[in-house]
């Protein structure tokens, strides 16, 4: 196994695969085949100067800038915030230059591969056949658990379970704020892997189910059941009785084989750590690659953690109209940064200081590494459904959970999630834990899905995709549950940037 990793052969550092102490030496594999002496204590996933650098000077990974060096860094020096900063500043102008990267995914071969799905009667296909109930507001939030506890008992067996998934707005919103969320609802009410929804009101709220019902798709209709609690004597047993239609109507449908072009896959990082960029992050980029080559379609989101690569996502727009969109989504969230008073570029996080990520650009630079190689085909406004197969990116804060409820709402059936340092969190899709390292996945077998970390000990990266393609299709096809569906985890959280009354 290499010590350590060069991602490019014009970068100034390296990342350490291991522990180092000052004084150790390694070689670097270039032209010269040199070898560096250390002159600092290097955790794993960090940077090492293998060339002088000056101050002020682009510091390179990845063969791109990840920011300007604070000091003169000799070679063989830890390279990390006490030397490092972003070079991002402000909001940029682009110019739209379509620049499709190589490989291009028409170059993979076509597998026409299948999974085991749930055809539903508007075409949608679901990967569970599950009852969902949504609640309009939040102060039914437990009624709403007790609806999933009795009814989980009631028809046990009879589908894969009833979920339920608080939030706590819907109450006192106005404007676009409350149009969020039941954007948002809506769109997680038309989501194919659940069979049936319940939405649950109270009736006085903001965001009434007669208004809420007006933003849904007529073809969903079917499919769903309305319970105002504060119109009927005995709301536990109207639930119940409304839960039990729902229930009979999905144990009509079972599953049947499905082609790739209809899996949706949602794409995220997070609690990311210096492995990030080099082992899950490529990682999940080739899966996307063969989905979209198959005609399926791939999720991009965290606007925030695109800010310094955007004009690698932008050239990669299939025509100007896309750009035009990548280009807004980009500049309307560096906006939002600006009224709320806060610095654009504050990011990374601590957990990914420590795990070796200095700077945004470093950051943003491994995190779209997810996305692939394919053309941007749409950007899809926070709370909308995609409409277009291929790679799409999603406007959504770089929040896990946010984000990924806003993959879901999109139409996600399922969202691969990559992390260095771990997280047990799971959204209302199967959220599959991708882990950038062993140690990780060794230590949390409760939480990771699939380990990137046999990428550092010399695995082919084509071998490891292709188990990650067969494990994915196995949760798709009912197969294999995910850790965090196993362990209870079913969360969702909506973004929020407006008044309460």
């Amino acid at each position: 196994m290499n010590q350590v990793v060069q991602l490019h052969p014009e970068d100034d550092v390296v990342v350490a695969v291991r522990n180092f102490f000052a004084g150790e030496s390694i070689r670097i594999h270039n032209q010269a085949d040199e070898t560096i002496i250390l002159n600092d204590d290097v955790m794993k996933g960090h940077k090492i100067a293998i060339c002088p650098i000056k101050r002020g000077m682009d510091v390179h990974k990845f063969g791109y800038s990840i920011g300007r060096a604070k000091t003169d860094i000799l070679i063989g020096s830890w390279v990390h915030t006490h030397n490092l900063e972003t070079g991002l500043d402000g909001i940029e102008e682009n110019t739209f230059h379509h620049v499709p990267e190589v490989p291009a995914t028409e170059s993979i071969k076509v597998t026409e591969r299948v999974f085991q799905g749930y055809v539903r009667p508007n075409g949608e296909v679901g990967i569970r056949n599950e009852i969902w109930i949504l609640n309009t507001v939040g102060c039914i939030n437990k009624t709403c658990e007790i609806f999933v506890k009795e009814a989980n008992v009631r028809f046990h067996g009879r589908v894969d379970g009833v979920y339920h998934f608080p939030h706590p707005f819907g109450c006192s919103q106005l404007g676009d704020d409350l149009a969020h969320t039941q954007r948002l609802l809506a769109s997680l009410a038309e989501h194919p892997n659940a069979a049936g929804v319940l939405v649950v009101g109270l009736g006085c709220e903001n965001n009434q189910i007669d208004s809420f019902r007006g933003i849904l798709g007529e073809d969903s209709l079917e499919r769903i059941r309305f319970l105002k609690v504060q119109e009927v004597d005995d709301e536990i047993e109207a639930g119940l009785d409304l839960i039990e239609e729902l229930v009979e109507y999905a144990e009509q449908f079972v599953r049947e084989r499905v082609p790739i072009a209809k899996l949706k896959i949602g794409l995220k990082c997070g609690g990311s750590d210096g492995f990030s960029g080099i082992t899950a992050n490529p990682l999940v980029g080739l899966l996307s690659d063969v989905v979209v080559s198959e005609g399926g379609t791939t999720i991009l989101t965290e606007v925030p953690e695109m800010f310094g690569a955007e004009t690698i996502l932008m050239n990669r727009a299939v025509n100007d109209a896309v750009y035009q969109k990548i280009v807004s989504l980009i500049n309307d969230f560096k906006q939002y940064f600006l009224r709320h008073g806060q610095q654009i570029y504050e990011n990374p996080s601590p957990g990914n200081k420590q795990g070796g990520i200095t700077t945004l650009e470093e950051k943003s630079l491994g995190c779209t590494q997810k996305g692939g190689h394919a053309t941007v085909v749409d950007v899809i406004p926070y709370g909308h459904r995609v409409s277009q197969t291929g790679l799409n990116l999603l406007q959504a804060p770089g929040n896990d959970l946010v984000s990924v409820t806003a993959l879901a709402a999109a139409g996600a059936h399922v969202v691969l999630f990559t992390t260095g340092r771990g997280t047990p969190f799971g959204g209302p899709v199967p959220t599959v834990k991708i882990s950038t390292n062993s140690d990780l996945a060794l230590r949390k077998t409760h939480w990771i899905d699939f380990d990137a970390g046999p990428l550092l000990e010399g695995v082919p990266v084509d071998t490891l995709r292709d188990s990650l393609f067969d494990f994915i299709l196995s949760v798709a096809s009912g197969d294999v549950q995910t850790a965090s569906e196993r362990g209870g985890y079913r969360e969702i959280a909506i973004f929020k940037d407006g008044v309460t009354l």
